[in-house]
């Protein structure tokens, strides 16, 4: 191999062509005519001497320039060219756009016929690319999917959940037929649907045909101990906004995520930006070093025990509570909602309303650490925070005192503080960003779809519904939301990819170490206040 390369180099190559060409021949075809004068042999040495030594030079120049620049020198190699071209790299995908078309919506109140891509297989997901693994709160889907892996969810099934349902979604080749039952409080029940539609907008073709009710009332109906024992039936499957330890509702990403019209809460991927611009306004250590917390307290009876931990001249609990009054908000033009602008102290307490409450979200992305007062329900996110990781916990039967010890703690180990609520934030911004919403949503619905033994079909009182439907005649706040949240076309890329399901084992240290975490910071809470009684 090395003879080899040494005759290529020395005789394959174009230099030593041209040497023997333009130089050697003539010299020899020369002298088999006639010596030339001793003069003219000098003449020619002389002129070959030179040449020689430019072209060595020049090789010297080179390799110079190359050590000057820092770089070792390499063994010169002279170009061997390819037999094909360089490739050229393809130009990216033309991004699809569907276009939202209100004149003809507003003529007909139908629905385009070419709307989405009638059938839905599953080899059209690319499947050339890595996807990646979905962060890991989406385990949770397998949990909630639990109590039909063996028996399947039947037509019956289904139907028994259609007691206390808003309205019955049925997705079939890929457009959305919808069957309402009641109205739904404020427009809940409008942008829960909206963001349905975005999904099919987002994932045209891929979303499976489907058959489920949805609940979008706080509170969580359906009893897990009533679907117990060797007889039970199969519960209903109900999908709702939250659920709790004691209930089988299936839980779903909330309307809000799409925006609060009423209440001027704009769509989740702007807000989160806004969020992320808010965090920059005031450093941690510059913060107000005080847990702070602003909402309508009259829907719960823990809200309004949340207003004794406020500032009084006896008592300096380190809380300051606001309540909202959100119809004179809404008359001044929401000057003092701004959720961005409420990132400037170092603490923010979270307490439930009538049920969860949506501004969960909005406390943990503010980089303050998160004060939980004792949760009941969760969301379809909330179960895979850790305490003292991403929040820290709150007493709800003695909170005051509780959030007292929680901000001197903070207070006393700022670094320790600034963490947990770095940790939080980074979560929400990375985790929960609208890509993954709409994730949970799709891997969500097509193991749903999984688990039904019959196919779906239309029911008789359905009406199709599209964006057109929604958006065109829509107005006011409910409008812009819409629109700044509507989906411009077809994602280039297939959804993440579903972790595997938890094992017993897993799940239950997990669930072990959230306990131990909340009983650790119970002991440091006791052992405070036993030391502040001491030295009174």
């Amino acid at each position: 191999m090395q003879r080899f390369q040494r005759y290529f180099f020395l005789y394959g190559s174009g230099i030593y062509t041209h040497l023997t060409q333009t130089i050697w021949r003539p010299l020899i075809l020369m002298l088999k005519k006639k010596p030339p004068p001793r003069s003219s042999l000098l003449f020619f040495l002389f002129f070959l001497l030179l040449f020689v030594g430019a072209f060595v030079s020049t090789r010297l120049l080179g390799t110079t320039v190359t050590s000057i620049a820092g770089n070792s020198p390499q063994k010169t190699t002279l170009p061997i060219y390819p037999h094909k071209p360089p490739r050229i790299p393809k130009k990216p995908p033309r991004k699809i756009e569907i276009p939202l078309n209100c004149s003809a919506s507003n003529l007909t109140r139908t629905c385009p016929a070419n709307y989405y891509p009638k059938k839905f297989h599953l080899e059209d997901q690319d499947r050339s690319s890595e996807h990646p693994t979905c962060p890991d709160y989406f385990r949770w889907i397998h949990e909630d999917l639990r109590p039909w892996r063996d028996t399947g969810i039947t037509r019956d099934t289904v139907e028994r959940a259609r007691r206390t349902a808003n309205f019955r979604l049925v997705i079939v080749k890929g457009r959305a037929y919808v069957e309402t039952y009641q109205k739904a409080f404020q427009t809940r029940d409008v942008f829960t649907l909206w963001g349905i539609l975005q999904l099919l907008r987002r994932y045209p073709g891929k979303v499976p045909d489907l058959d489920l009710m949805f609940d979008c009332v706080d509170w969580p109906v359906i009893i897990a101990r009533n679907y117990r024992g060797p007889n039970a039936t199969a519960p209903p499957p109900l999908f709702r906004y939250c659920g709790d330890d004691a209930t089988l509702d299936i839980v779903f990403p909330d309307w809000s995520f799409w925006g609060w019209s009423e209440i001027n809460i704009k769509p989740w991927e702007g807000l989160l930006r806004d969020l992320k611009e808010g965090n920059k306004r005031k450093r941690w250590m510059d913060r107000e070093p005080y847990a702070y917390w602003k909402g309508n307290p009259v829907v719960a009876a823990t809200r309004m025990d949340l207003l004794k931990c406020n500032v009084s001249d006896k008592q300096d609990w380190n809380a300051r509570v606001y309540s909202q009054d959100w119809i004179r908000e809404s008359q001044q033009g929401y000057k003092q909602s701004d959720l961005a602008s409420q990132c400037i102290h170092r603490y923010k307490i979270y307490i439930e309303g009538s049920a969860w409450s949506v501004s969960e979200k909005y406390i943990l992305a503010c980089d303050s650490v998160s004060l939980l007062v004792k949760p009941r329900y969760y969301d379809f996110f909330t179960r895979s925070l850790m305490p003292v990781h991403h929040y820290w916990p709150i007493r709800d039967d003695d909170k005051c005192k509780s959030i007292k010890f929680a901000v001197d703690w903070g207070n006393s180990h700022k670094q320790k503080a600034q963490a947990i609520g770095k940790a939080a934030s980074d979560f929400i911004q990375e985790d929960l960003k609208m890509d993954y919403v709409y994730d949970y949503m799709f891997n969500l619905l097509n193991e749903y779809a999984k688990l039904l033994r019959y196919k779906p079909t239309v029911p008789q009182n359905a009406i199709e519904l599209c964006s057109e439907m929604m958006a065109c005649p829509a107005e006011g706040f409910e409008k812009k939301f819409m629109m700044e949240s509507m989906v411009k076309g077809p994602m280039d890329m297939s959804p993440c990819t579903m972790p595997p399901p938890y094992n017993p084992l897993t799940l239950n240290s997990f669930l072990k170490r959230k306990a131990n975490s909340i009983k650790q910071v119970e002991i440091w809470e006791k052992k405070y206040w036993e030391n502040q009684t001491k030295h009174i």
